[in-house]
């Protein structure tokens, strides 16, 4: 049996990639740093899943993490890079504070996951790395620009790890999600969801499962030719 890593797997799209695991039979470790209570309501649902609180910005409860999952079910076979926070607001108005948190969170704490599951991988020849980035990684947003270059710094690492490690027969790939419904979009007027809908073909706002089924395909065999690409769920709303 597999064993999947989901980092921010509590919530949102996480938790909706952590139960796809689970009820297709995978060993998932649920990572959480605040929603414990989240968490552990998983855990209850699930016997094949453990959850284990880390800051991923911290590669000391990085390295802790993932020796939980050798001690409880020896080594990570797949990691999902979901774990992210967000900031909207203009650019002058963004406190280094702020910047420096966003890109500790959404890209060291995905490499610090990445360099920690690696070594385990390499030596057995094989291992999935998908990250969670996002459409604005692609195309940007106007009030969201550390956001967006966060995210699109995922996208570069994802390509270039992809090369790094393909000959070990890891793959590297990022999903990059347009607009789905989550607590991050909790906040929006009907009339945003309406003009946002108005822009998008498939005239509907993303779920969480839309997102869970694509990172669960990269995950399996049938996926075993596709590493260092971009899959962007989003309805058409960038093509």
């Amino acid at each position: 049996m597999k064993t999947v890593l989901v980092t921010g797997g509590a919530r949102g799209i996480g938790r909706a990639i952590s139960e796809k695991f689970a009820k297709n039979g995978y060993n998932v470790i649920v990572n959480y740093s605040k929603s414990e209570e989240a968490a552990y309501a998983l855990a209850q649902e699930y016997s094949n899943i453990r959850t284990f609180k880390a800051d991923i910005s911290n590669k000391k409860d990085v390295k802790k993490m993932i020796e939980f999952a050798d001690d409880e079910f020896k080594g990570v076979d797949i990691l999902v890079n979901n774990a992210g926070i967000s900031s909207t607001g203009l650019l002058q108005d963004l406190s280094e504070e702020e910047l420096n948190r966003i890109f500790a969170v959404n890209v060291n704490g995905s490499i610090f996951c990445a360099q920690s599951v690696l070594p385990n991988m390499i030596s057995k020849k094989s291992g999935k790395i998908i990250n969670i980035s996002s459409v604005w990684g692609m195309v940007g947003a106007s009030n969201e620009v550390a956001y967006s270059a966060s995210k699109a710094a995922i996208i570069g690492f994802t390509k270039a790890l992809a090369k790094e490690v393909g000959p070990s027969n890891i793959h590297v790939n990022c999903v990059a999600p347009g607009i789905i419904m989550t607590d991050m979009v909790s906040d929006y007027t009907v009339e945003e969801f309406d003009d946002i809908r108005s822009n998008i073909p498939l005239d509907k706002i993303g779920s969480t499962e839309d997102i869970a089924n694509i990172v669960y395909f990269l995950a399996t065999d049938e996926a075993n030719y596709i590493t260092g690409q971009v899959i962007s769920p989003n309805g058409g709303w960038v093509i």
